[in-house]
Parts: structure tokens; sequence; C-alpha cells
């Protein structure tokens, strides 16, 4: 690996960037999910119907935490902000 390797996680824009993509993929599964428990329930396969419910519950927590982690991130970059006078620097 160089010396300048790309690290996804340098900064506090970055993870978020990656939460936001993160919940966007998220979101998308949820509706492929959602199609797939139709068709389960059009077939009355219970024990599939079932699994992909408890599949969209588990997505729908994961989602909650990427929201939850987002906002983290976000009063991070503010007291950064705050702690480095990014935002002076900035209207200035």
């Amino acid at each position: 690996m160089s010396a300048e390797q790309v690290r996804p996680f340098e900064s506090i824009e970055s993870a978020h960037e990656f939460i936001l993509l993160l919940k966007d993929r998220i979101q998308e599964a949820m509706a492929d999910v959602r199609e797939h428990l139709e068709q389960a329930d059009a077939s009355q396969d219970q024990r599939r119907s079932q699994a992909l419910r408890l599949a969209l519950f588990k997505m729908n927590q994961l989602s909650s935490h990427m929201h939850k982690s987002r906002r983290v991130l976000n009063d991070l970059r503010t007291i950064r902000r705050l702690l480095f006078g990014e935002r002076a620097a900035a209207a200035e």
C-alpha cells in the first residue's frame, strides 16, 4: 500500500458522507424486501413472510442507528468548529 493511501474516515465530513450513503442503501434494500414481502403474502408463504418482516424490522433499526450516527457526527462537527473557530474564519 502506498504512503498516500486513501482513508475514507480521515475526517468527520467523510464519515458523515459514508453514513448518508449507507442510509440510502439501507432504504433501497428495505424497498426490495417490501416487494419480496408482498410476494410472500400473496403466495401465503407464512414462514417466508415472517422472516421478511423480521428483516424489515432489523433494517429499520439499522436505519435509525444511521440517523442517530449522522446527528452525532453533526454535533462533533459543530463542536470542532467552535473549538477551532472555523465558523468565524469562514464568515470572514
